[in-house]
């Protein structure tokens, strides 16, 4: 069926936008696109169809589908106009190959205007900051190490930093747009046990003594949980545009930290900041890389991500983070659907790439002493047991089956099955900090990491 480039249609994103790298690629298919954007989330989806050029030219209507490569026409459901209660933006845009990916709508705000030729910045769902009215930070090197992000909500010393500035983009929400949990609630084994699935993945926290679980499907709207774990002030964080889950121990010269979302990203990974000096940390490597506290790092405590049925097995008398948090999300459901694709590559720009991986393939990150190692879960599904050295110590690294994607289905207790994994230090047998990203997040950030093959 033709499309009819002129065709009013509404695009629904729930966004993490970077609205310059949008405008960049709608500009290079020529045509005008004026955007509604009702969420937060989901936009990573919208990515996939820039970089496949798939959004070219006509209109869509980014809807809720039957599968993920419905024909183009099943996208074309809802005609819009100015009446409704939202104030509703139209779009004409088509599409060169003939079946784009349809994104579920979201239900939040209703935020942007985007056109060709437009200069717009990061605002998206969380922010709304007028890009024009953004002082330039002070004490920069160069005009490559300006930021290219809003700073005027910001008390941070921009002057000190360890990485450029311009590095850093919008993710689309602003500051805190994407909410921590502050004041976690918790509830049983056996209450948890009733809204999650077996396979459905969860953060495992065992620390002096207390264990907890810490839903994927809650931190996928989340990122940050602050908590305190066995006396040790923690935050439990993931990050899903690279699949980071780590944890650190809150605690920098005897201060302990509360930590919140940027809204910024770098190398496509999440950057927090901490309340108490509004310093920018890399949640990759958890080091502080902008402002008061640059070059400190928080301790990475062992965690790791499981299958709930194993947490519950494990510890059956253990907490788990509850779905009782002060925001109003639809936890269980998926706002990544099909991101974690193997061979798809990232939706925000990184630094580096590198082709001995596929971008998205899982993989064991290892790091200590500057010596970094990668496991891929290829080679460690297919030989069950692989032992390395990281910065002289020996660590065995074991294949855990049976743990689902959260990023790929819909609802995430749907995900296909993608494993994880267990580390240990080969002389003691306890558990060692490791990390599940995918293969471009180590590539940006440890471009000198070793590659455990078939053959070691």
């Amino acid at each position: 069926m033709a499309v009819d480039d002129h065709r009013p249609r509404t695009i629904e994103l729930p966004c993490r936008l970077p609205v310059e790298l949008f405008e960049r690629d709608v500009g290079r298919a020529g045509k005008a696109v004026f955007l509604e954007l009702v969420g937060r989330q989901d936009v990573d989806e919208l990515g996939l169809l820039i970089r496949e050029q798939a959004l070219q030219l006509g209109a869509i209507n980014l809807s809720r589908h039957r599968s993920p490569w419905d024909p183009l026409e099943d996208c074309f459901q809802r005609p819009v106009g100015c009446e409704t209660v939202r104030s509703r933006f139209v779009a004409g845009c088509s599409v060169r190959r003939g079946r784009p990916r349809c994104i579920e709508p979201g239900v939040r705000w209703v935020v942007l205007a985007l056109g060709l030729g437009v200069a717009l910045a990061a605002a998206g769902c969380g922010g709304g900051q007028d890009p024009g009215s953004s002082p330039r930070p002070t004490g920069s090197a160069s005009v490559d190490d300006e930021l290219a992000v809003p700073t005027a909500e910001w008390a941070t010393d921009f002057s000190q930093h360890s990485v450029p500035l311009s590095e850093f983009q919008s993710g689309g929400p602003g500051k805190d747009g994407i909410p921590s949990i502050d004041v976690p609630k918790f509830v049983s084994v056996e209450e948890a046990d009733e809204w999650l699935s077996e396979r459905e993945p969860v953060i495992e926290l065992a620390h002096e003594g207390t264990a907890r679980a810490y839903p994927i499907q809650i931190l996928v709207w989340h990122e940050i949980v602050n908590d305190e774990v066995g006396g040790t002030p923690v935050a439990v964080t993931f990050c899903p545009l690279c699949n980071t889950a780590l944890v650190f121990d809150r605690r920098v010269d005897g201060r302990v930290l509360d930590f919140g979302t940027t809204g910024n990203l770098r190398n496509s990974d999440l950057v927090m900041y901490d309340r108490q000096t509004e310093s920018w940390w890399q949640q990759f490597g958890g080091e502080a890389v902008v402002g008061e506290l640059t070059g400190a790092e928080l301790e990475h405590l062992p965690a790791r991500i499981v299958a709930w049925e194993d947490f519950a097995q494990r510890h059956p008398d253990g907490d788990v983070l509850s779905q009782e948090t002060e925001a109003v999300r639809d936890y269980g459901r998926n706002p990544y659907e099909g991101y974690d694709d193997v061979d798809s590559g990232p939706f925000f720009p990184v630094s580096r790439e590198d082709d001995r991986l596929a971008p998205k393939e899982r993989v064991v990150f290892l790091e200590r002493e500057g010596d970094a190692v990668v496991v891929p879960f290829g080679v460690l599904a297919e030989q069950g047991r692989v032992e390395v050295e990281v910065g002289g110590k020996g660590v065995v690294v074991e294949w855990v089956p049976g743990v689902g994607s959260p990023l790929d289905e819909p609802s995430v207790a749907e995900g296909r099955e993608v494993g994880s994994a267990a580390v240990t230090d080969a002389a003691t047998g306890e558990d060692v900090p490791f990390d599940q990203p995918f293969w471009f997040a180590v590539a940006a950030f440890r471009p000198d990491a070793r590659i455990v093959t078939d053959s070691d």
